[in-house]
């Protein structure tokens, strides 16, 4: 699998991760949820991983891109 470079995963975590960024973005207000235990509508959820999935394909590049590194050395 092949994953897009840094140039695109960085702003489209940062725009989709944070958006709307006033008052509060969604992604602040779903973890809060989460770890308040509030987290419960399909909705939520939902919003939850729409507005993290970003920040999650540019660990998945990190980690690829350290362990590959390492590999080559």
């Amino acid at each position: 699998m092949r994953l897009p470079g840094y140039g695109t995963l960085i702003p489209v975590a940062l725009l989709l991760g944070f958006a709307p960024f006033y008052p509060e973005p969604h992604l602040v207000g779903k973890v809060r949820m989460l770890l308040a235990g509030t987290l419960s509508r399909p909705l939520d959820v939902f919003d939850l991983f729409w507005h993290t999935w970003p920040f999650a394909l540019l660990l998945a590049r990190i980690v690829i891109d350290l362990k590959g590194k390492r590999g080559a050395s």
